[in-house]
């Protein structure tokens, strides 16, 4: 398990109302766990986000022309069976 840091937030009350919700209707255990849920999951949707943006940078037929030419490569390596 990692090790976990206190820190302090300001949050807008109606924000809190609503993760304060959240934890009385049981689907967090507290409001920690609600914050760092949400946390967690915004910094992977901007992960999965820019992934997303550098993999439509990408050419694909000079990548489909790099993959065939490795995969050519390794094929002459291969042990014949």
């Amino acid at each position: 398990m990692a090790s976990k840091a206190k820190i302090a937030i300001t949050i807008d009350e109606p924000i809190l109302a609503r993760i304060d919700r959240l934890v009385a209707e049981r689907v967090f255990s507290s409001r920690s766990q609600a914050t760092e849920a949400a946390v967690e999951e915004k910094i992977e949707r901007l992960e999965r986000g820019r992934l997303a943006r550098e993999c439509a940078k990408l050419d694909p037929a000079f990548e489909k022309a790099l993959a065939e030419e490795g995969l050519t490569q390794e094929q002459d390596e291969w042990p014949e069976h």
